[in-house]
């Protein structure tokens, strides 16, 4: 009875074509139903999306890459230094322990729980500060997932100035990338692209963790999947697929990022959101509504 609940859900994301939709149906479902530890979309939701990305990067050109990433990389390098130092300051005079506001400050400023993922080891972070960290993240993300779209309708943004917005104020690349989908494909394009240049700070930021803390852990963390979405633009440069082909990667895209999204919407811990205490909320939330007109500002000013 579990798997048909779950299709006929997952059937009505995929039909309703809207990233914000497919999310809350997979969030419903878990209040609906009591889902296994091991169940299937709790499993498999992040490498859905992930393959989805992926598969975004099989219609995108390496010009275009290398264009929008030439214009805001500077923008996206200083917006992310001074958003996790801000992260640190602010978590010290809200009283929030030293990792556990580390760990938020790097998921705001880079991506999300790929980055606490990737720091929480080299910080040697005790486990109830990386599950509030991630419980934390995960709820503004699904805020952002469906309240960033009516925003950027509302002030009448641009499909590349939404891109460029969520690019840089929306944690996770998969939330990143959904909020885009709804605006249209160019905005999705725009925001998977610049996501990229500030993921790609977690390097620097796993390494300099393990040396502040004197961490012996080797590694950088990096999400391979941003390597193989590379992979595929440069493949989509140099064999140049026709506009039949193109337009199949970009529904294929779309159906795996709504897979995705639902899956991730059924990860939704309750009992961890219970361990979520005022103080980390109170700086994620400060953080982040910092964050949200700062970058706007960067995206209508540039």
């Amino acid at each position: 009875m579990l798997y048909i609940i779950t299709i006929l859900f997952l059937g009505a994301a995929l039909v309703s074509g809207h990233a914000a939709l497919a999310l809350i149906l997979g969030v419903a479902l878990t209040f609906i139903q009591k889902l296994p530890a091991d169940f299937f979309s709790k499993k498999i939701g992040s490498k859905v999306l992930q393959t989805g990305i992926v598969l975004l990067g099989g219609s995108i050109s390496l010009p275009t890459v290398i264009e929008l990433n030439g214009s805001y990389l500077p923008w996206i390098s200083l917006f992310v230094v001074t958003t996790f130092s801000a992260g640190i300051i602010l978590g010290k005079l809200l009283g929030v322990d030293k990792k556990q506001a580390y760990l938020l400050a790097s998921g705001t400023a880079i991506c999300g729980g790929t980055a606490i993922a990737a720091v929480a080891p080299a910080i040697k972070a005790k486990p109830e500060d990386l599950t509030t960290s991630l419980s934390i993240v995960f709820l503004l993300n699904a805020i952002a997932v469906i309240t960033f779209p009516l925003v950027g309708l509302w002030l009448g943004l641009t499909q590349e100035e939404f891109g460029t917005w969520a690019a840089l104020a929306i944690h996770d690349t998969a939330s990143v990338v959904g909020a885009a989908s709804v605006m249209g494909f160019d905005s999705v394009e725009v925001a998977a692209t610049l996501k990229l240049a500030r993921t790609l700070w977690i390097v620097p930021l796993v390494i300099f963790s393990a040396w502040y803390f004197s961490s012996d852990k080797k590694g950088s963390g990096f999400p391979l999947f941003i390597v193989f979405f590379i992979i595929a633009v440069i493949l989509n440069t140099l064999m140049q697929p026709n506009e039949d082909v193109v337009l199949a990667l970009k529904v294929i895209n779309k159906n795996f990022l709504l897979m995705g999204l639902f899956c991730i919407g059924t990860q939704i811990d309750r009992d961890a959101l219970k361990l979520i205490s005022l103080k980390p909320l109170m700086l994620a939330l400060a953080l982040w509504c910092a964050v949200i007109p700062t970058s706007l500002w960067i995206v209508t000013t540039i």
